[in-house]
């Protein structure tokens, strides 16, 4: 766990008597060996979700991992994109190109939040792109479309340590394909914008991507390269792939998302997924 080194020495204490008030055994509370910021409880059998909520309600915000085992790095790490590997989500941004972005970036957030089914609110908005010209993308790309903070340290250093890394999003290749190779991904899963005569047609090419997709997406590589799995995502759509993961950490999430993770990153950037893995800050690859 991170938290504010204020709140860490101030309700350390407190957080081990709820948590044995609740049954749990503490073996020990300590820094992680080569990351002073990092706390690391040991506990023994116990609620994983009582334990979240303890920890949560001693030292929010935090960053945050359970795992019945020591963490390390895994073999497969299954990333979203939107509002996780990148600040936007891009079809908000390619809405606002056609003025649309208001009425798209509410369907949006109620996606994302789990109230509306993902392919029906994803093939609702693609359609009322349909007329924006496909230099529209582009623009965007140039324009909008940034990574977040400690999104290439952490692909490119998990890659380092011999983790195939892969990005799956319900978004676009337009956008993933080009994030992808500015972070490091080795592999893209993604829906396409259907283009006619140099303009979207407000369809889709091939099946859409969805959370049974994320899922299905990291089981087949967990089962091609091993067992151990990270996967990190905000909404709803991405909860099956998160609770699928050995590490599943919701990244500045929607409740929903946050809830079924096994941790979460609230106050860090995604370096703070490296510091949970107990990766040595001298192992990370900064070029």
């Amino acid at each position: 766990m991170i938290a504010e080194p204020a709140a860490l020495s101030a309700n350390c204490d407190k957080a081990i008597h709820a948590l044995e008030a609740r049954g749990f055994r503490i073996g020990s509370a300590e820094a992680l060996a080569g990351a002073d910021d990092v706390l690391q409880f040991q506990t023994g059998a116990g609620d994983a979700g009582v334990l979240r909520g303890v920890l949560d309600a001693h030292f929010s915000p935090s960053d945050l991992l359970v795992a019945d085992h020591a963490p390390g790095v895994p073999k497969v790490f299954v990333s979203d994109m939107d509002s996780t590997m990148i600040s936007a989500e891009c079809i908000d941004e390619l809405a606002d190109f056609a003025g649309l972005k208001d009425q798209i970036a509410e369907i949006t957030e109620r996606a994302m939040q789990g109230e509306l089914d993902f392919a029906e609110a994803l093939t609702g908005r693609v359609r009322l792109l349909g007329g924006l010209g496909e230099d529209a993308i582009l623009q965007c790309l140039e324009q909008r479309i940034a990574p977040m903070p400690g999104a290439r340290v952490l692909v490119e250093t998990l890659k380092a340590q011999g983790c195939y890394t892969v990005l799956v999003t319900g978004g676009f290749h337009q956008f993933a394909d080009p994030v992808a190779e500015q972070l490091g991904f080795q592999r893209v899963v993604a829906n396409r914008l259907a283009v006619e005569h140099g303009k979207l047609s407000g369809g889709l090419v091939g099946d859409i991507v969805d959370s049974s997709v994320k899922e299905q997406v990291l089981r087949e590589e967990v089962a091609l390269r091993g067992a151990t799995s990270l996967a990190t995502g905000d909404g709803a759509n991405d909860i099956p792939m998160l609770m699928a993961a050995s590490y599943g950490i919701a990244y500045h999430a929607k409740p929903k998302a946050r809830a079924a993770a096994h941790g979460w990153v609230e106050q860090g950037d995604l370096t703070s997924v490296l510091k949970l893995l107990g990766v040595p800050r001298g192992d990370w690859v900064t070029a």
